[in-house]
């Protein structure tokens, strides 16, 4: 299982040769502030790496999610839905976005690893 990081304050966690699950950072979700809805891609589509896959909106701002790496979207956490606060509460365990099929494994050597996520963190 990896898991890696974006500039934009997500995780790509692998969950096998071809499976990814998505989702907001704790900083990123920190920044943010409490999250009040989220708007999830539908099942079955496909997008391209920095397509706009969704949006959150929070009492702060409302930033669009982008794809950290191209795929099908297989699932959206529909618990997400119903309580945008699971991204506040578990944003690296219930609080996922999506899962994807990987169209292109060799995305994800280009995000960040944890070290690299943390420095960028600090310095953003």
């Amino acid at each position: 299982m990896t898991l890696k990081y974006t500039r934009d304050h997500q995780w790509v966690r692998q969950d096998g040769e071809d499976l990814a699950t998505v989702g907001i950072t704790e900083h990123g979700q920190d920044v943010l502030g409490e999250i009040v809805s989220v708007e999830l891609p539908p099942v079955g589509k496909h997008l391209d790496q920095g397509e706009i896959a969704g949006s959150v909106e929070s009492i702060k701002a409302a930033v669009d999610v982008s794809m950290p790496i191209a795929g099908v979207i297989v699932e959206v956490n529909e618990a997400l839905l119903a309580k945008s606060e699971l991204a506040n509460r578990a944003p690296m365990e219930a609080g996922w976005l999506f899962r994807l099929r990987i169209s292109d494994p060799r995305q994800l050597a280009a995000l960040l690893d944890e070290p690299a996520y943390r420095q960028f963190s600090a310095e953003n």
